[in-house]
């Protein structure tokens, strides 16, 4: 390690909760350790457990076993080797390069952080992404995507079927002989997802009223002629990429005022995916789906402490996260190339149900390349 750089990049976190570090090193690994990228590409530092499988199956230029880096650490810093941390490997490295600046995610342990500037280095935590070519999904990534969202489209299969076998007595839905509820539709819908090699959390089983809070769990018996929003969101245990996608269903007969809602909430999705393309604003497509709701009478207003109508952004960046850049929300910039994102437009009225429809699609020069598969049918009787 002899190059010199005026910087270097620093992460110390496990694969398992950073999608950056998942990202850079493209393996799994449970515990927190360091990942740096300098001049001569990126290194993974790991423990004896994890080297080997690390060295054969990560993409990192070269991998390190802790103990021995350690014990150079020491050498080159006059360190007893007891004394040698995280701060001090990065110290370490830093030296072995010749940099001047360490650069950190935003996330950086504060810790780690304090004693390497105590230490007189200059670090600092970047404001922006950091590696932003995650941002741009290449066909690899694309097909792992698309496996994430065929878990989803099981998992809401899953539910669909289910209420579609279950029995309507009086206010109350039946099956196999007991009351449904959210909670146990959850289940079966994660199992679904699991079959298909993905592990489904905090996924979205809400009825009614619980409808109306887009992020609401849902809780408690789902209901004849009750709208139900299904928002399924797992993750490839194989890749770590997401899928997304989010349908509403109704069991038994609806009435004219949610078949006119869940129509509004379809057209608006159609007018957003027609919008897509490299080039036009996230903002524009935003836009998009407010005309389609203004023209059809429905505000977005503020009642008491909550609001009503539609009061989300229209989507978001999908990837190694559920929720990552960009975002299509009101003054959203331009879109580009390789990006892929959710349209995820909802309409939401106490009186009436919530509404949510939800596709992921990569962004082309010519349109939106949908990643996402499933039928729109949303009555079951």
């Amino acid at each position: 390690m002899q190059s010199k750089t005026s910087e270097i990049r620093v992460l110390f976190a496990s694969s398992e909760q950073s999608a950056d570090v998942l990202y850079l090193s493209g393996v799994f690994v449970p515990d927190p350790f360091l990942s740096l990228v300098g001049p001569e590409g990126s290194i993974g530092v790991v423990n004896r457990l994890e080297y080997g499988r690390v060295k054969q199956l990560s993409r990192y230029d070269q991998v390190l076993e802790l103990d021995d880096t350690r014990l150079h650490a020491a050498r080159a810093l006059k360190l007893d080797v007891a004394e040698v941390g995280p701060a001090e490997l990065i110290r370490y490295f830093a030296k072995c390069y010749k940099a001047r600046q360490v650069r950190v995610p935003a996330d950086f342990p504060a810790g780690i952080f304090q004693r390497v500037w105590e230490s007189g280095l200059k670090i600092s935590a970047s404001a922006d992404a950091f590696f932003p070519e995650r941002e741009f999904k290449t066909d690899t990534e694309a097909r792992a995507l698309r496996a994430g969202n065929a878990a989803s489209a099981a998992g809401i299969r899953a539910a669909e079927a289910v209420l579609r076998a279950s029995r309507i007595e009086g206010k109350r839905l039946v099956y196999e002989s007991a009351t449904l509820t959210s909670e146990r539709l959850r289940c079966l819908i994660d199992q679904a997802c699991l079959e298909k090699g993905a592990v489904a959390q905090h996924t979205i089983v809400a009825g009614g009223k619980q409808a109306c809070d887009p992020h609401e769990g849902g809780h408690g018996p789902l209901r004849p002629a009750e709208l139900i929003i299904i928002d399924v969101f797992p993750r490839v245990q194989a890749t770590g990429y997401h899928g997304d996608m989010t349908r509403t269903f109704l069991k038994g007969k609806a009435n004219a005022a949610q078949t006119a809602l869940v129509g509004a909430v379809r057209a608006a999705q159609e007018a957003a995916l027609a919008k897509v393309k490299a080039g036009v604003a996230g903002g524009t497509v935003h836009e998009a789906v407010n005309a389609v709701f203004l023209e059809r009478g429905y505000p977005t207003e503020r009642r008491g402490d909550s609001y009503v109508g539609f009061f989300h952004s229209t989507g978001h960046g999908l990837g190694l996260e559920v929720h990552e850049q960009p975002r299509v929300s009101p003054g959203s910039p331009r879109l580009r190339k390789g990006q892929v994102i959710t349209i995820e437009p909802g309409l939401y009225y106490p009186e009436v149900g919530g509404c949510r429809i939800e596709d992921v699609v990569r962004v082309t020069k010519e349109g939106a390349e949908k990643l996402s598969s499933m039928h729109y049918r949303w009555q079951i009787r």
